[in-house]
């Protein structure tokens, strides 16, 4: 990582409360699991399965992407984050409209809780936006294609969110004159291609190459996979609410399928590019989340024709669980370390011996992450297809299990302290 602009990073108090605070949700939303595994099994729009989504959507996903965007968008721009303050306000609507919403949605309290709730995260989504735009917008050519991936998933983010607040009005308020559930298919999937497919994408092309010290001069690919993936998306939101469910939305889904391809073409000719040859546990998480993603997609066919709700479920659990997930657990040490780290031995590097990174939280820890997330991972896939109650029960204690070790080591991390004199560093 020493190719990072140290000199452009943010204010740690603009990062580390959203890695804090969505390693919390982690945990919350596995608990929920462990305590109701059996609503894996009811229809996707039923309270609690809607409250387990935005917990995993936006207490974990987005809290954890908005930290990691604003550790990075000064390094690709080559400039500071436009406002700090705007970042801890974008925290603290966030944090507070999740928690809100999960509980209006636990509850199905339509009206006034899940209103506020909504907004609250719209207010959050707009600031980040607005930061977003503010830092990126200046900036040199150098990094085009990066930025437009960052600014384009803000905005898609923004009417992701939008259409979501109008659906909780509905909810209490019918005022549209369409089918609740066609709307939501596609505020759904607005969300998972708009926001977080191209907000992963503008990261990973920067992180991943980095992590590996490996390089691509393919950016004409990244083109491709941004102009395919805002297509495919744009097609199937106009086409979809002209015409609800037809299947012309297996043939945008191709196009995103390709988009998402060109962009595992660049990274892969910066794996075969790379110096650094191991493979750590960190970048395993990240290179087996792919195939999650992979995954996902094959089985949107199958969504089209067959009528049992379960498959939709699998649908969302191979994205959140599997594809976003792995990417954020594998993610967290090879970004939160080094920003603890530089926060408090930037300035004493050299002059003493002071700790590794890597040397702030526990390998091992992340070891037993790993293995306990796939065995979780697999054994919720498999209880979910065959529908074995017992299996669900027992994976989703695992997954609880899991966000525990995870959540440890993420404290472990932000509360790092200097507990014995530097020069005792070895």
């Amino acid at each position: 990582m020493a190719d990072i602009n140290i000199g452009k990073a943010p204010a740690t108090i603009a990062v580390l409360p959203f890695y804090g605070t969505a390693a919390v949700f982690l945990w919350i939303l596995t608990l929920f699991m462990a305590i109701e595994p059996y609503d894996l099994l009811v229809h996707y729009f039923s309270p609690h399965l809607l409250a387990w989504v935005h917990t995993a959507a936006l207490g974990w996903a987005t809290m954890m992407i908005f930290g990691a965007a604003y550790q990075l968008l000064p390094v690709i721009c080559e400039q500071d984050l436009y406002s700090t303050r705007l970042a801890l306000w974008s925290y603290g609507l966030l944090t507070t409209g999740v928690c809100i919403l999960i509980f209006s949605f636990w509850n199905f309290w339509t009206g006034m809780p899940m209103i506020i709730g909504g907004s609250f995260i719209l207010l959050a989504a707009c600031c980040y936006a607005f930061n977003v735009w503010q830092t990126a917008a200046p900036c040199s050519d150098k990094y085009t294609v990066n930025k437009c991936f960052l600014i384009s998933a803000a905005c898609w983010l923004v009417l992701t969110v939008s259409i979501g607040l109008l659906l909780a009005i509905n909810l209490r308020y019918p005022f549209i004159p369409r089918n609740h559930l066609e709307l939501v298919k596609l505020h759904a999937h607005l969300g998972l291609v708009g926001w977080f497919l191209q907000l992963i994408v503008g990261v990973s092309v920067k992180l991943i190459p980095m992590f590996l010290l490996g390089k691509s001069n393919k950016n004409y690919v990244l083109r491709i996979a941004l102009v395919l993936q805002n297509m495919g998306l744009i097609l199937f939101l106009v086409d979809g609410y002209l015409v609800p469910t037809n299947k012309r939305s297996l043939i945008y889904g191709v196009l995103v399928l390709l988009g998402v391809l060109a962009w595992g073409y660049y990274l892969a000719d910066a794996f075969r590019n790379r110096a650094r040859k191991k493979i750590d546990i960190p970048m395993k998480h990240v290179f087996f989340s792919f195939g999650y993603l992979l995954a996902a997609f094959l089985l949107l066919p199958v969504m089209e024709f067959r009528t049992e709700t379960k498959w939709v479920t699998l649908y969302g659990i191979l994205l959140f669980l599997g594809w976003i997930t792995a990417l954020i657990l594998g993610k967290t040490f090879k970004t939160l370390p080094f920003i603890v780290w530089n926060k408090r031995y930037k300035k004493l590097n050299g002059k003493v011996k002071v700790p590794l990174p890597k040397q702030l939280y526990s390998e091992q820890l992340v070891t037993v992450q790993y293995y306990l997330y796939h065995v979780a991972c697999s054994l919720l896939l498999t209880g979910i297809v065959f529908t074995m109650t017992w299996l669900l029960q027992l994976s989703t204690i695992l997954w609880l299990l899991m966000s525990t070790v995870y959540l440890y080591n993420v404290a472990k991390v932000l509360f790092h302290k200097q507990t014995k004199p530097l020069w005792n560093y070895k």
